[in-house]
C-alpha cells in the first residue's frame, strides 16, 4: 500500500452515542422517520437519527417563540454564567466530541480535537462578552433632547449548520445568539447531526431554559427551512454553505424582510511574493489546502507564486504533499476521506477539466481504492494565470499552482473571482504586505499565515461569499438590533 492509501489499521470506532431524536422545548421527541448516519472512512452506517418535517419544524419555532421573552430578559451576567457552565461541561467531553466528529465527517482525530479547542474558545469568548454589549448616549446635534441607542435581541433565529466543521459552526452561531439573548431553531447538516446533538445535550445539562435551543435534523432541508422562513416569527437566519443555497435563502428572507448572515463559497487565493519566506509559505500552504481534506471554504484554492521563487516553492511543496498520509481519521493520518462517494467521484471530471485547460498533474490525481471515500492529495500546475479556476471552488484535496510575473499580476489574478471570503499573502516586507492586503477584494486576509480563525475576529466575506460576520463583537451584534430612543430634556432646568 503506498503512502497515499488508507492505512491498514483497524480503527477504534467506539463512541458515546448522542441522543438521536429532535430537541423541542426541552424534550427529545421522535420524528416521523429516521435516517442513517454513515462513516465516510468506511461507508458503513453507525447510527441513525430522527428526521423532522414541517410539523416538527414549526413546533420547534413555537418553542423558540414561547421562550423568547423570558430569555431576552435574563440578566446578562446570568446568561454569561450559564454559558460558562456550558463551557466547563464541554471541557469534560473533548474525546466524545472528537470521536463523534471524526466518525461523522472523516476528519482526523487531531483536527477534530483542534476544532473542539477552537469551538470552546469561541464559547468562552462569547460568554465573556455577554455582559459587555453596550449601546450609546449622546446629546442631539442641535440640543434639546438626548440620543440613546440600545442593543436588543432580534428574536427567534434559524441557524443552519454545515457538515465540514460541525461543532465550530453551531458554537459560532449559537454562542453568539445566546450571548445576544436570542432563542433558536438549529437545523443540523444531514451528514453530521450527532455533533450538534451532543452540544444540545450539554446545553440542557448546563441549565438553559426549555425552548432556548431547539434542534432538528432532516433529509429534506427545504421541507423545514421553507416553512420556517415563511413564518414571520423567524427574525434572523444564519447559514453556512453553498452560494446557490444562500441565494435561495435570501429569496425566502425577502418575503418577511428577515435579517440574513450568509457565509458562502470561497476561492482562497494564496499569494507567494518574490521576497517571501518560502519554507513558511510551504508549511502554511499545506495546512491551508489539505486541512479537512481541502473541504473548507477558506482553503487555499489558487496558489499564486511569483516566477522568481515558483520553482523552489513547488519543489518543496510537492515534497511535503507527497509525504501526507491518507486514511481513516480514527487512526494516525494526515488526510481523511471526502464526505461522500458523490463528492469524491466528481473529482475525476474536475481533474480532466483542469488538464483540458492546460494544467499538469504533478502528483496524485486519482481516487484511492478501498472502503471509504478517499482521494490522493493532488497538485496541478499551470504555466501562467488561467481563468479556469477563477470563481471555481475545489472543496477537495487538490491544489493548483499558478506562476505570475510580478506582484501586480498576482493581485489582479487573485481578485479575478466572484468570491471574496479568505485570501493569503506571503512577504517579508510589512509595508508591502499591508498595501497588498488592503487591495485584496476579500473579507479576510492572512499575512504570512494560512489559519486565522479567532474568537475575537469577525469572520466573513464579500461579493458571492456572503454577508454578515461571525465571531468578534460583530458576530454577536448580528443577532441584535439598534433601538433609538429620543428623550426630551429641559437643558436649562438642571442649572436654574
Amino acid at each position: 500500500m503506498n503512502k497515499n492509501s488508507p492505512k491498514p489499521v483497524v480503527a477504534d470506532t467506539t463512541f458515546v452515542q448522542p441522543n438521536g431524536r429532535l430537541l423541542i422545548n426541552g424534550k427529545w421527541l421522535e420524528g416521523d422517520a429516521e435516517f442513517p448516519v454513515s462513516n465516510p472512512a468506511t461507508g458503513e452506517v453507525f447510527a441513525s437519527v430522527s428526521s423532522a418535517g414541517e410539523r416538527e419544524a414549526l413546533l420547534a419555532l413555537d418553542a423558540a417563540e414561547a421562550a423568547k421573552e423570558g430569555w431576552r430578559n435574563v440578566a446578562p451576567r446570568q446568561r454569561a454564567e450559564l454559558m460558562h457552565r456550558l463551557y466547563d461541561l464541554m471541557l469534560t467531553r473533548q474525546e466524545d466530541f472528537a470521536r463523534v466528529m471524526t466518525l461523522e465527517s472523516g476528519k482526523p482525530l487531531t483536527e477534530a480535537r483542534a476544532e473542539f479547542k477552537l469551538s470552546c474558545d469561541f464559547l468562552r469568548w462569547f460568554a465573556e462578552q455577554t455582559a459587555h454589549l453596550h449601546g450609546s448616549y449622546a446629546p442631539a446635534s442641535n440640543g434639546g433632547f438626548r440620543i440613546m441607542v440600545a442593543k436588543q435581541p432580534i428574536g427567534p433565529c434559524l441557524l443552519i449548520t454545515p457538515w465540514n466543521f460541525p461543532l465550530l459552526m453551531i458554537v459560532r452561531k449559537g454562542g453568539a445568539a445566546l450571548a445576544a439573548g436570542c432563542t433558536m431553531v438549529v437545523k443540523s447538516a444531514q451528514e453530521t447531526p450527532l455533533t450538534c446533538a451532543l452540544f444540545a445535550e450539554l446545553v440542557q445539562e448546563a441549565g438553559f431554559p426549555d425552548g432556548v435551543m431547539n434542534l432538528i435534523h432532516t433529509t429534506n432541508s427545504a421541507s423545514v427551512s421553507t416553512p420556517l422562513m415563511n413564518d414571520k416569527r423567524i427574525r434572523k437566519v444564519s447559514f453556512t454553505g453553498s452560494t446557490r443555497v444562500g441565494g435561495l435563502l435570501m429569496e425566502l428572507a425577502a418575503k418577511n424582510i428577515t435579517k440574513c448572515s450568509l457565509e458562502l463559497g470561497g476561492d482562497g487565493p494564496f499569494v507567494v511574493l518574490d521576497d517571501a519566506d518560502i519554507d513558511l509559505a510551504v508549511e502554511q500552504a499545506v495546512i491551508c489546502k489539505f486541512r479537512n481534506a481541502g473541504q473548507a471554504c477558506v482553503a487555499a484554492n489558487r496558489i499564486i507564486v511569483d516566477k522568481k521563487v515558483e520553482k523552489e516553492f513547488t519543489e518543496k511543496f510537492l515534497k511535503e504533499v507527497e509525504a501526507l498520509t491518507v486514511g481513516d481519521g480514527m487512526t494516525s493520518v494526515d488526510v481523511g476521506p471526502m464526505i461522500s462517494a458523490r463528492q469524491r467521484d466528481r473529482l475525476g471530471d474536475t481533474i480532466r477539466s483542469l488538464e483540458a485547460a492546460g494544467g499538469t498533474v504533478v502528483t496524485g490525481g486519482a481516487a484511492v481504492e478501498g472502503p471509504g471515500y478517499f482521494f490522493q492529495p493532488t497538485v496541478i500546475r499551470f504555466d501562467a494565470p488561467n481563468e479556469v479556476m477563477c470563481s471555481n471552488e475545489l472543496f477537495a484535496p487538490v491544489a493548483t499552482i499558478f506562476p505570475v510575473e510580478n506582484a501586480a499580476e498576482a493581485l489582479a489574478f487573485a481578485n479575478k473571482s466572484d468570491f471574496g471570503l479568505a485570501s493569503y499573502v506571503f512577504t517579508k516586507d510589512v509595508s508591502r504586505a499591508l498595501t497588498f492586503g488592503e487591495r485584496l477584494e476579500f473579507g479576510m486576509v492572512g499575512i504570512n499565515r494560512g489559519i486565522m480563525a479567532d474568537a475575537a475576529a469577525p469572520f466573513g466575506g464579500t461579493k458571492a461569499s456572503g454577508i454578515g460576520r461571525e465571531g468578534g463583537q460583530e458576530g454577536i451584534y448580528e443577532f441584535m438590533e439598534d433601538k433609538y430612543i429620543a428623550l426630551t430634556v429641559n437643558e436649562a432646568q438642571g442649572v436654574a
